[in-house]
């Protein structure tokens, strides 16, 4: 992990690396358990002054430090490797290091080099019995809002008139038509469905993704479905359950898996536990809401009248939602659905009113619930802020990575801002965002959490809540490219935002979700060729897929990362700025690349050997360069 040196710190500490991936924490099995024994590995240059190096960890809640001795083996005379062995007695290990040089104590944790004693929260953890969805590890996911991506039946469509809804009537949309403002868009329906979403497998097996992200699909009024109104069935006008029956069945035949949104949090008006509830006080659904003053004053998502807020004091509701045998969490897990996990709508929020804060409890029984049915669901919530409580092996498998890669590389690329509900909407700035707070605000996010949750986490650029990546980065195609392809070499898992790869733009959520086009000569098909070089990349790729993390390189403008496992290394090397970055030799000693090694470009094909340490990388223009070492 890259520490910039103050002018109190020497530069050797550069080379200090660990990380939670295979080449650092090294054991026989798949998966950890406790009892099982793990060999904990650190390096550092050959030069660096380290007299004494233990390993601390803290069983039990008691500080215990170990010795750690030269790996036997040292095939790079750059860098030196130190190991020592740990014994899992605990579902959560957590440790860092001790270091002796010859100018100082160091401690050293997901941050890094400290000089002061740090506190426990960022040290390095690891989950044992943890109930891990390994197939999403070398997945590529792909966002669909099911109105918008095909109509695969034009009988299921929604008729104008058919319905009213907040003083809407439902509209219907030519696939090409524009959009209207709010509220009619919300009631404006193109007829995209699942009938449509098979019929175009073979277009997202060709783009190369084997995943997809489903928008919620259960009966609703608005376009969203965000306001559920029926949690047994999925909506008629998506085609009903035979129709994610048949999806199912033609995913597995596509190698394909899927996840289902839902939103547990709070229902739509119409849902008849709240219609229920309003009529009579004394219903057994009225304990599912929140009334300040019956019927009409009652606690919504953020004052959303139409989306009433679930309240999970209610006994009833946990085993309606997730608790019971037959519980929503789990019976679309089950076949014939055979859904491969949830996305859970405002998952920061769930269980959580003022002096009610039960979160810790409910999400205890989500997960509890959704392993029962199947360990390898893959559990995974909306959340834009800070998750790191929600990851810690006992919750969610990952959330959607907003605020620890897609905000950070937004505010890099184009400028810094934060939003929130209430006004002031937005808060921003236009000075430049430094290409260190880039690096540490993504160390913080996974320093944060276990390394195998940071491998996991759900990275994107944008979703059915922004704007469009083209827009965000200014219609600039080289920042474009950039960000994608951080976006499948970065830690975590990636996923694509349906039309991105052909170049659709929108300035704002409402245009994010227009219609899928479909004509190819509308699309920026070098654009999409990118995409599936980088997602057949990110797909084979072992360093992509298992390996560690560690900035080599950073400027103004510029950085290079390294992946790494001991089978393969990629260098990853980005430009925002609009000037040519020369041509010029970068360390790579620091990530123990030895000289000799071989990279070849995946775009351009050129080769390079590095040399004393160096690679000699060509002029950089605004975009990125992708090596990957060749044997």
């Amino acid at each position: 992990m890259l520490h910039f040196p103050t002018v109190m710190d020497p530069v050797y500490l550069n080379s200090i690396h660990h990380d939670g991936s295979s080449r650092y924490v090294k054991h026989d099995n798949p998966e950890l358990h406790i009892g099982d024994q793990v060999t904990i590995r650190i390096r550092a240059a050959a030069e660096t002054p380290v007299d004494r190096l233990l390993l601390r960890t803290c069983p039990d809640g008691e500080q215990f430090l170990v010795e750690m001795h030269p790996a036997p083996s040292q095939p790079n005379p750059a860098c030196r490797w130190w190991e020592a062995t740990l014994r899992l007695n605990m579902p959560v290990t957590s440790y860092r290091f001790l270091l002796f040089t010859s100018d100082g104590v160091w401690w050293y944790n997901g941050l890094g080099p400290q000089r002061h004693v740090p506190t426990d929260a960022n040290d390095f953890r690891l989950l044992a019995d943890y109930d891990s969805p390994t197939w999403v590890r070398d997945s590529v996911f792909y966002q669909i809002f099911p109105d918008r991506f095909a109509d695969g039946d034009v009988e299921s469509n929604v008729r104008n008139d058919e319905f009213e809804y907040w003083g809407q009537p439902s509209k219907a949309k030519r696939w090409n038509e524009p959009q209207g403002q709010w509220p009619q868009a919300m009631v404006e329906f193109y007829g995209g469905d699942l009938p449509g979403v098979e019929a175009h497998l073979d277009y997202l097996t060709g783009l190369g993704v084997n995943a997809i992200y489903f928008n919620p699909i259960f009966t609703a009024f608005s376009n969203h479905r965000y306001d559920v109104v029926d949690y047994e069935n999925v909506d008629p006008h998506l085609g009903g359950n035979t129709a994610l029956v048949s999806l199912r069945r033609a995913l597995t035949e596509h190698d394909m898996r899927y996840i289902l949104d839902i939103v547990p949090n709070h229902c739509g008006v119409k849902h008849p536990w709240f219609q229920s509830a309003i009529a009579d006080a004394t219903a057994p659904s009225a304990e599912f809401f929140t009334f300040h003053e019956h019927p009409n004053e009652y606690e919504s998502w953020l004052g959303v009248r139409s989306l009433p807020k679930l309240n999970y004091r209610s006994k009833s509701l946990r085993e309606a939602i997730y608790a019971g045998s037959d519980s929503i969490f789990r019976r679309w897990l089950r076949q014939p659905y055979s859904s491969d996990g949830w996305r859970v709508d405002v998952a920061n929020m769930l269980a959580r009113h003022g002096r009610d804060q039960l979160e810790t409890e409910v999400w205890t029984g989500i997960r509890s619930a959704v392993k029962a049915e199947n360990r390898q669901a893959y559990l995974l919530g909306e959340n834009f802020f800070d998750s790191s409580r929600q990851l810690q092996g006992d919750s969610l498998d990952a959330t959607m990575n907003y605020a620890g890669f897609t905000h950070p590389l937004l505010y890099w690329l184009d400028h810094f801002q934060v939003g929130q509900h209430a006004e002031p909407k937005h808060v921003e700035t236009n000075l430049p965002w430094s290409t260190n707070a880039l690096i540490e605000t993504w160390n913080a996010y996974r320093a944060a959490i276990p390394w195998a949750i940071a491998r996991q986490q759900f990275n994107l650029l944008g979703s059915h809540d922004t704007a469009r990546i083209l827009h965000l980065v200014r219609g600039s195609s080289a920042l474009n490219r950039l960000a994608v392809a951080l976006l499948f070499t970065y830690v975590g898992v990636p996923c694509v935002y349906y039309g991105d790869e052909i170049g659709m733009i929108a300035d704002n959520s409402l245009g994010a979700r227009d219609p899928m086009i479909w004509e190819s000569a509308k699309w920026d098909s070098d654009l999409k060729q990118f995409y599936q070089q980088l997602i057949q990349l990110r797909r084979t790729s072992a360093a992509l897929i298992d390996g560690g993390f560690q900035v080599l390189s950073a400027d103004t403008d510029t950085l290079v990362f390294l992946r790494d496992t001991d089978q393969e290394q990629i260098l990853v090397a980005g430009n925002r700025g609009p000037n040519d970055c020369p041509a010029r030799a970068v360390s790579v000693r620091e990530g123990a690349v030895q000289d000799g090694a071989r990279f070849r470009e995946i775009f351009t094909r050129q080769t390079l050997v590095v040399q004393d340490g160096h690679l000699s990388m060509p002029v950089l223009t605004t975009g990125v360069q992708v090596w990957q070492s060749i044997t």
